[in-house]
């Protein structure tokens, strides 16, 4: 067995057990579902309004739109802060020093944030069937696609995550992407499709695995008759997976090198001048 295997097969082991832990801890669970859980309550209000065109309550079309947003929260936004955290305390240093643990760490986070994505978009999606009618919930057909896209978004999602957690130094400077990434959930036609937008700014919103993400999820979750209030009338499942699949591969052929990058960075001087940083921070 080469020791890549080995790292690997640490990594996934890590992955679960930090899985566990999230799970088990209240604060972890409260901040995954708290977003979600107030876009469900806004879209409960709305439920009696419908999608211009159709008899389809606004609330259900919704729904997709709450999963996907989830997806880049606790995914994307996730990775990238536990990565920029665990640079302020050392356990990547640690990580580094020991032969392949930067496979087995990225292993392992990749793992926990993606396990916690599903669970928390799961913990949505049960309610959502309550609360809202009109999602296909009852075809195989519907967890087969939720399934496909749901693992083609998260590994072309996560190396962002894991990219932008390398290109911080500390939790507190990631503030500075919550506004540009939000900006790019707002174009990315997450909650409703992007036909009434700019063709320029359609483009830009077709460049990025986020509109791809909310395209599928909703292509799972609704009626077929819906796909005519997207771009081209269809819910495109084949762009859907070269978009996706071509950002999964080019992350986790770049992802791996700026975490190398990173970590060669990485001292004992560093980790030690962060911590007297973040001690001096007001709170």
């Amino acid at each position: 067995m080469s020791a890549q295997t080995v790292a690997l097969g640490a990594g996934v082991h890590r992955g679960w057990i930090e899985f566990r832990q999230s799970v088990a801890n209240a604060q972890d669970v409260w901040g995954a579902i708290f977003p979600p859980a107030v876009s469900l309550v806004v879209m409960y209000l709305l439920r009696d309004n419908t999608v211009p065109g159709t008899d389809a309550s606004l609330g259900s079309q919704a729904v997709p739109g709450i999963l996907a947003m989830n997806a880049v929260l606790t995914g994307l936004m996730g990775l990238a802060v536990t990565l920029t955290m665990d640079r302020e305390d050392g356990t990547l240093l640690r990580a580094k020093a020991t032969p392949n643990g930067m496979l087995g760490y990225l292993t392992g986070k990749v793992i926990s944030r993606a396990a916690v994505t599903v669970a928390s978009l799961l913990i949505v999606l049960v309610p959502a069937a309550f609360l809202f009618g009109g999602m296909e919930l009852g075809r195989v057909t519907t967890w087969a696609t939720l399934v496909w896209v749901l693992v083609l978004g998260l590994f072309a999602t996560l190396p962002i995550g894991a990219v932008l957690g390398s290109l911080f130094s500390s939790a507190q400077s990631m503030s500075f992407t919550t506004l540009p990434l939000m900006g790019l959930v707002a174009v990315s036609g997450i909650f409703y499709p992007i036909n009434g937008y700019p063709e320029w700014l359609q483009w830009i919103a077709q460049v990025f695995p986020v509109y791809w993400l909310a395209l599928g999820l909703r292509s799972a979750l609704l009626p077929d008759q819906l796909a005519a209030a997207e771009l081209t009338e269809s819910w495109r499942h084949l762009e859907t997976v070269l978009v996706l699949g071509v950002w999964a591969v080019a992350g986790f052929l770049v992802a791996p090198v700026v975490l190398r990058r990173m970590a060669r960075r990485e001292s004992g001087s560093s980790v030690a001048a962060r911590r007297e940083k973040a001690l001096q921070r007001p709170m």
